[in-house]
C-alpha cells in the first residue's frame, strides 16, 4: 500500500517547464492539482488556506479528498518542480529532545556534562531567519565564518539536524497549549544545517547565530495535522508551569537519516520532551505573536541509542568516531558533494502508515 494514499494527501506547491505554480497534493508518485478546486486552492503558495482556519481547512480537507476519490489527473512527479510550500514568515527553531541535550552536553562540555538548570522548566529555543529556508534538493553552500581567534574560513564541521517543523496557519499571541489545533495547519520534515565550529565559537553568551543562520532546509510537503494522529503526552518532572499545561498531544513520528544514500539513523519523534504545544505556548507567552506561515521547529529529535540521533555531532562523537558509508567512505562530518535526506512515517488518522515527504540537501564548495 502507497504511503500517500488518500489517507494522507499531503499539500505542496508544483509547476510544469515553464507553468505557473500551483497547489497540489501528492497521491502516489503523483501530484494532483487542486486549482480545479478555485478559491483558495487556486493560489500559487499554501498561504490562503493557512489563514483560512480550522474551518477552512475542514472544508477543503473535504473537497480535496473527493477529488482524490475520482478519477482526477494525475501528473507524474518526475514531470514537476516543487517549491517551497508556503511563504515563510518567521522561523524558530527549539532546543527540545532531552537525548540531543545531553549528548551534546557530553560531547562539547565534558567537564560540566548534563542539562543546563533551567532546561526542564521552559522549551528553549531561538529566533532564526526566514530569509534562508529553503525548499529539499536546493544545494547547500558551505557556510564561511570565524572558526576561532583570528581565524576565518569555510566551515570543516559542517552537520545536519533532522527536526519536525510545525506550520502556523492562524495568527494570534498569549496562545495556550489548547489552542495548538487551531492555529497549527500541519507538519513538515527540517533539516536544520549547522557548522559546528563556527557554533562552538561564537555560541555563548547569547546562543547560535551563523552557525545555523545560512540554510535551514524543509520538505516540499505538508501533512496537514487532520491526517494524524496524537499520541500520549511526555511524562515532565518536574511538573511545567500551568501557563504550560496540559502538555498537549505527542506526535509518534519516525525519521531516517540517509548519507550519501547510506541510513544512519532513524530517529524516534515520540521521544521529545517537549511539546509542539508547548512550544507554541512558550514562544507567545510574553505577549510575541505569530503569523499565518510561521514556521517553528521541534529542534533535533534524538532517541536513547546511537543509531537514533538526529545529528552527525552525536553520530561520529564530534567526528572522533567516523561512520562508515556503503560505498567504503569513511565520514565525520560533511565533505562537499554528500547528499543527506531525512524522511518519515507515521500511523495516520486513518490507521494506516502515511508518508511524511523527504527533505534533501548536497553540500557545495
Amino acid at each position: 500500500m502507497s504511503r500517500y494514499g488518500s489517507e494522507n494527501l499531503p499539500y505542496g506547491v508544483f509547476s510544469r517547464p515553464r507553468g505557473e505554480r500551483r497547489l497540489g497534493v501528492r497521491l502516489g508518485s503523483s501530484v494532483v492539482d487542486l486549482s480545479v478546486l478555485g478559491g483558495q486552492l487556486a493560489a500559487p503558495s499554501l498561504n490562503a488556506l493557512l489563514a483560512a482556519g480550522p474551518a477552512g481547512w475542514a472544508a477543503a480537507r473535504a473537497a480535496v479528498t473527493e477529488l482524490a476519490a475520482g478519477s482526477p489527473e494525475r501528473i507524474p512527479l518526475s514531470e514537476v518542480t516543487l517549491h517551497l510550500p508556503f511563504e515563510v514568515a518567521d522561523y524558530t527553531d527549539f532546543y527540545s529532545s532531552e537525548h540531543h541535550a545531553r549528548n551534546v552536553s557530553a560531547i562539547l562540555r565534558p567537564g560540566e556534562a548534563g542539562l543546563p538548570p533551567h532546561w526542564k522548566h521552559l522549551p528553549i529555543g531561538y529566533h532564526g531567519r526566514s530569509s534562508t529556508v529553503v525548499v529539499s534538493g536546493t544545494p547547500i553552500r558551505r557556510p564561511h565564518g570565524q572558526l576561532g581567534e583570528g581565524v576565518f574560513g569555510p566551515s570543516r564541521r559542517l552537520d545536519v539536524e533532522a527536526e519536525v517543523g510545525f506550520v502556523v496557519g492562524v495568527p494570534g499571541r498569549r496562545l495556550r497549549t489548547t489552542d495548538f489545533a487551531g492555529h497549527v495547519f500541519g507538519i513538515t520534515l527540517v533539516n536544520d544545517w549547522s557548522a559546528r565550529d563556527i557554533q562552538a565559537w561564537e555560541y555563548r553568551p547569547l546562543g547560535p547565530f551563523l552557525a545555523k543562520s545560512f540554510a535551514t532546509s524543509v520538505s516540499p510537503w505538508v501533512v496537514p495535522l487532520s491526517a494524524l494522529v496524537g499520541s500520549s503526552s511526555p511524562l515532565q518532572d518536574p511538573q511545567p508551569l500551568d501557563y504550560l499545561l496540559p502538555a498537549g498531544p505527542g506526535f509518534d513520528l519516525r525519521l531516517s537519516v540517509e548519507w550519501n544514500d547510506t541510513r544512519v539513523s532513524a530517529p524516534p519523534f515520540a521521544s521529545m520532551y517537549w511539546t509542539a504545544a508547548q512550544q507554541l505556548a512558550h514562544l507567545t507567552s510574553n505577549g510575541a505573536s505569530v503569523r499565518t506561515g510561521d514556521l517553528f521547529a521541534s529542534g533535533t529529535v534524538s532517541g536513547p541509542a546511537r543509531d537514533e540521533v538526529g545529528s552527525f555531532l552525536e553520530l561520529t562523537r564530534n567526528g572522533a568516531e567516523p561512520v562508515k558509508l556503503a560505498d567504503g567512505s569513511v565520514r565525520g562530518f560533511l565533505e562537499d558533494g554528500d547528499k543527506v535526506t531525512i524522511s518519515g512515517t507515521a500511523i495516520g488518522a486513518a490507521g494506516v502508515e502515511i508518508g511524511l515527504g523527504e527533505v534533501t540537501g548536497t553540500v557545495v564548495p
